[in-house]
């Protein structure tokens, strides 16, 4: 049997001794006082399980001796003793939270019992109490860890404090530790200013130097210090409470004015959990802003490899692209010329004209292709990729046909729509066509392949060139990588692309005689999921 304590009060020495004895016998540990002053004095500083107690005595009362009990210690089992039981006595000692009434004389049984009984309500009390203080204490809980925005976060903190412990006077802060200081993070009322972490300081300052909780009640407490300070903000009761998280130090205070009910030590196991709860939810908030913020940098770099690839593509598209502007504009410089001549009949005219304005047509439209291919989008729409690619392959047939390239594609004459970004698709298509172009400096072939496998559409990009070294092949598609000279973020790039839209780029084992081989696998949607 565990060693439990009892405090056994009672100004009849034999019925006190008596107890002391009975009490001993069953393993009980007491404490045995005559004088309740005397009593009264061991109650406030050491902790007992059980106070047995009678109820009149000469000096001081019973009723007395229970109500400081259950200010000091709220969780005590309390049995009252009387030789005159009677009913209004009865009353008067559930009035006072009394668990248990024990009518003299008794028996020794009748003793043991009721001792037992009184522990036994009181816990049972207890566990109902603890349960219902939890109750909301997990509703705060997931209140706060929810919340992600330290701002938001550090206002709703402020009001759990102020609603469950019903102080007006509240104050969230954080130890730096690198200049040894208590900041301030957020307060409302009367509170302790920030400052030095120093033993010596304010209540903040002491707790985050001492490390450990302080709490006291004005006029009641030892501490000379925490007993000033209240004096100085005009506070009933103070408490503080450190905590450590993962990745902050904090201090929690609060505070009730002298006209309202002092904070007790069970306001005080409640503050520790709450602080506990605010330092973890704070920390988690930090850390949810340091990765969003990070989010944010790496997507910001992504937007800027795109637009540092597209600028790289571009550049190795200004052959191709002068060649298909500038057929269009001689066309339209010479039937311009012939169209002027006096002599010309109105009929030749007429010819003349409309050829310049289909060749100004057919420019316009090449310089619009190439605005879409700037002009940054993320509109998922439908797209034909037989005609996305078909479009590429005109872009760059000049430079395909000028290295002596052989461009054999194998494709079906139909293929369902895919949800994509169109110009995010064409560099795609743009970067592996010329990927396989660099690679064949000398000529060679690129044989292109289109197929629908269910859901999916897959394009093979297949090259005749050297292929991709073996140290090589597991990164690929890093940025910065890359088996020729220039940037070597078109496939880092088009990875991106290519998963962005829900599909796959892969590097295909390679072949005898062949060099690399790309696959782009992307899905078929029919846009209602969209």
């Amino acid at each position: 049997m565990s060693h439990r304590s009892v405090m056994v009060v009672d100004d009849e020495p034999g019925i006190a001794l008596l107890c002391e004895r009975l009490l001993s016998a069953q393993g009980f540990t007491v404490s045995l006082h005559t004088d309740p002053r005397l009593a009264l004095d061991v109650l406030q500083r050491s902790r007992f399980d059980l106070l047995l107690v009678d109820i009149r005595m000469p000096e001081v009362s019973g009723f007395d001796v229970i109500q400081q009990a259950r200010e000091w210690q709220p969780d005590i089992a309390i049995l009252a003793m009387t030789g005159f039981g009677t009913v209004e006595t009865a009353i008067q000692a559930l009035r006072r939270g009394v668990d248990g009434l024990l009518l003299k004389p008794f028996e020794k049984s009748d003793l043991i019992q009721s001792v037992e009984q009184a522990l036994d309500d009181r816990q049972k009390k207890v566990d109902v109490a603890r349960m219902q203080a939890l109750r909301p204490l997990f509703s705060v809980t997931e209140t706060l860890l929810s919340e992600t925005n330290p701002e938001i976060l550090l206002t709703l903190i402020l009001d759990t404090v102020s609603n469950q412990l019903r102080c007006s006077d509240v104050a969230f802060y954080q130890a730096n530790g690198k200049e040894k200081r208590v900041v301030l993070l957020a307060g409302r009322g009367k509170f302790p200013q920030p400052g030095p972490i120093d033993a010596d300081g304010n209540l903040v300052q002491r707790v985050c130097a001492l490390e450990q909780p302080l709490w006291g009640v004005a006029g009641q407490t030892a501490d000379l210090l925490l007993e000033q300070e209240m004096q100085k903000m005009d506070c009933g009761s103070a408490m503080a409470v450190p905590t450590l998280s993962m990745n902050m130090r904090s201090v929690l205070f609060a505070a009730r004015d002298t006209n309202e009910q002092p904070l007790r030590e069970a306001d005080l196991d409640m503050f520790q959990i709450l602080a506990r709860q605010a330092s973890i939810a704070m920390d988690n908030a930090n850390l949810y802003g340091e990765l969003r913020a990070y989010v944010r940098r790496v997507e910001d770099s992504q937007r800027a490899l795109v637009q540092s690839e597209k600028l790289a593509a571009a550049g190795r598209l200004t052959a191709s692209i002068a060649h298909e502007i500038n057929n269009p504009l001689q066309s339209v410089r010479n039937c311009l010329h012939l169209a002027v001549h006096e002599d010309l009949s109105p009929e030749s005219r007429k010819n003349y004209i409309d050829l310049t304005v289909q060749e100004v047509e057919r420019l316009m439209m090449t310089v619009e292709r190439m605005l879409d291919f700037y002009r940054p989008s993320a509109v998922f729409k439908p797209v034909n990729v037989l005609d996305l690619l078909e479009h590429v392959l005109n872009l760059l047939g000049t430079q395909l046909r000028d290295r002596n390239i052989i461009v054999t594609t194998a494709w079906p004459a139909k293929l369902p729509s895919i949800q994509a970004i169109s110009n995010q698709l064409e560099q795609v298509f743009i970067n592996l066509v010329l990927n396989a172009f660099d690679a064949m400096t000398e000529g060679g072939e690129l044989w292109i392949n289109i197929a629908q496998k269910r859901k999916m559409i897959q394009i093979i990009f297949q090259d005749s060139g050297p292929g991709v070294p073996d140290e090589l092949r597991e990164s690929i598609f890093e940025p910065f990588v890359s088996s020729k000279s220039g940037t070597g973020l078109g496939l880092a790039v088009s990875y991106d692309i290519i998963t962005a839209h829900g599909g796959r780029l892969d590097l295909l084992p390679s072949k005898a005689g062949r060099g690399a081989a790309f696959q782009v696998m992307l899905p078929i949607k029919d846009g209602k999921d969209e």
